[in-house]
């Protein structure tokens, strides 16, 4: 999976409290299985490999994983997993991004693999059976109860590759990333504005910083940044199951739905009335990033993975929530980093144990202190020195109670990102009106899944 990259500083996002890994580039807004599944693949799937057990071997084993994750994460879990099960040993395999994705399904199909792999995508690792279902893990262990399903069922795909978020497991979360809604305290306090709790409330504060000269959101555009508002507001609005089945591909699904129509008007109100910067079209993320961190704007819809350049930027004045939906409901934008086990592997019960360790309460520590969010115990972890981080993993809370996480929308075809940067720059640039935003969105989705 891809998360955006605003710093640009490196690929796969090594900076330190950085969320979700398998960066591409500066201006990759396509998170998650981007490149989705091959729609019309009839495959049948790996779906039955044998029994499995929750019993661990007393004798040494080497667990071979394989990863384009290079935040130290996995190196750190390999580590604790170890000093748990001194038998068992993680040999962590690193490979850059782009090899590794070109690599992948080599890998997966020799008879000498790997026990785990990340996934950035699950695409023909499912249509090609390179792949084990970890369906029956899910039972033995209870991750069904462990991870709220909304974040289980973003790695769910079904045989024929026709939708995501239904169907077999298969790929475990390691780690998550959130966008939410950054904002200045500083300008926020001499407003008198507190951090929004419901629409209307942030509807105010968007007006008294403009009455007041402030810049209400800071945006960058060049690369499709319009999307986090537009997304926030659908999810917000139509609730989170329903924006989930259009990113996961459900048959019927729509984006010309209240909350799409809402979100629409409002990206182009924002624009019209001056809410957001006149260049938003042609500024990148990382200068969006910096114009915020010099505090130009009230609020900047951001991904929890700048959180390190923020904090760094404006130390202690940095406030995050998640967005307020007008229900009282909590959504939010994001994905995970995911482990699958190859339908070859060797170890694959020594696997799951690895995954299962992954939500536990040392890992979520683990989790956090190398840049993700946890998986699961976020309430137990120690925050006393992570900035920011600290209301990021607060909103991570609020989201994963209500079951409130959705994918990015980004994630519903192979060219969606592009889709939503090329309309939404006609739409802030008063090219196109909402209802042809929302149609040309609705025309990629349908070339996609029908």
């Amino acid at each position: 999976m891809t998360v955006p990259s605003s710093t640009g500083s490196r690929t796969h996002r090594a900076v330190r409290v950085l969320p979700v890994v398998a960066l591409v580039s500066a201006g990759a807004l396509c998170v998650g299985s981007c490149s989705g599944l091959t729609p019309g693949s009839s495959s049948t799937g790996q779906t039955s490999t044998g029994p499995v057990s929750t019993t661990l071997p007393s004798t040494p084993v080497t667990l071979e994983v394989i990863s384009s994750e290079n935040t130290g994460t996995t190196k750190a879990l390999g580590e604790a997993f170890h000093a748990k099960y001194p038998n068992i040993t993680v040999d962590f395999r690193y490979t850059a991004f782009d090899d590794y994705n070109k690599s992948l399904n080599l890998a997966l199909s020799a008879d000498d693999g790997p026990d785990l792999a990340l996934l950035n995508k699950l695409g023909t690792t499912v249509d090609d059976n390179l792949l084990r279902s970890l369906d029956p893990y899910v039972k033995v262990y209870g991750w069904d109860k462990t991870y709220p399903a909304a974040e289980l069922d973003q790695w769910r795909a079904t045989d024929d590759g026709r939708q995501l978020g239904t169907g077999h497991l298969w790929a475990a979360p390691a780690g998550f990333s959130l966008v939410g809604l950054y904002y200045n305290k500083d300008q926020a306090s001499r407003l008198g504005i507190t951090p929004p709790t419901n629409r209307a409330q942030f509807d105010a504060a968007l007006n008294k910083a403009k009455a007041a000269g402030v810049l209400p959101i800071q945006m960058g555009n060049l690369q499709g940044g319009s999307s986090f508002g537009f997304q926030s507001i659908v999810d917000s609005v139509d609730g989170a199951a329903e924006s989930r089945d259009w990113v996961n591909g459900k048959n019927g699904s729509t984006i010309n739905t209240p909350g799409g129509r809402e979100a629409a008007d409002t990206l182009l109100n924002w624009a019209t009335e001056g809410y957001i910067p006149d260049g938003a079209n042609g500024t990148g993320l990382v200068a969006s990033v910096a114009n915020f961190t010099k505090g130009q704007g009230l609020f900047f819809f951001d991904g929890s993975w700048d959180a390190p350049v923020i904090e760094k930027g404006m130390p202690g004045n940095a406030g995050f929530v998640a967005f307020p939906g007008s229900d009282g409901s909590t959504t939010g934008i994001g994905t995970s980093s995911a482990y699958g086990i190859p339908a070859k592997a060797k170890n694959p019960d020594v696997a799951a144990a690895f995954l299962d360790f992954m939500n536990t309460e040392e890992a979520a520590q683990i989790e956090l202190d190398t840049g993700f969010l946890p998986v699961a115990h976020a309430e137990t972890v120690n925050r006393s020195s992570v900035g920011v981080m600290n209301e990021i993993v607060t909103a991570w809370g609020e989201v994963s109670k209500n079951n409130g996480l959705v994918n990015f929308f980004a994630n519903t075809s192979a060219t969606m990102i592009d889709t939503l940067t090329s309309q939404s720059q006609k739409l802030i640039g008063g090219k196109i009106n909402s209802q042809q935003y929302l149609d040309a969105l609705q025309s990629d989705w349908d070339k996609a899944h029908q």
